[in-house]
């Protein structure tokens, strides 16, 4: 009886495979870790932010967090709880439109097309576009900065 694993170790390599990047198992300094683990406490980052910016994954750093918090529950402690604060609003400034000095300029009334489900109609200085679902995005954006250039 033959089996398909009986000639491995005898036959040369087939396929070999080099893998680069993130993968090894590195050991962190206390030190830099309990830095690491602050700096996503501070707020001023999202925890995969911190994490990618160390090149390790955000699962590891949250991790190292929930253990900090376990550890600080052991002892009585808590992680102070940061006030998350209201979201900013930029605030919208509608202006009135200014009347051209030019004169009423003959203009056809415009009929209203149906646009199909899907589409996408710009209207920019009175130039209509309609934009169909399956469009070439390159396209899109030769035809909108063409509609600008002429502005």
């Amino acid at each position: 009886m033959t089996m398909s694993c009986d000639d491995a170790g005898t036959s040369g390599a087939q396929r070999l495979e080099i893998f680069t990047g993130a993968g090894k198992r590195r050991n962190w300094l206390p030190e830099v870790k309990v830095s690491i683990v602050a700096e996503s406490f501070s707020g001023q980052e999202s925890v995969s932010a911190v994490a990618r910016r160390y090149a390790m994954c955000p699962s590891q750093l949250f991790t190292w967090r929930r253990e900090l918090r376990k550890q600080m529950e052991a002892q009585g402690l808590a992680l102070p709880v940061t006030s998350s604060a209201a979201p900013l609003f930029v605030p919208a400034v509608v202006e009135p439109a200014v009347p051209s000095d030019a004169g009423p300029v003959d203009k056809r009334p415009r009929r209203r097309r149906r646009s199909s489900p899907g589409a996408v109609e710009l209207e920019i200085d009175g130039v209509a576009v309609r934009i169909a679902r399956g469009a070439d995005k390159g396209l899109i954006a030769a035809v909108i900065q063409a509609l600008k250039a002429t502005r």
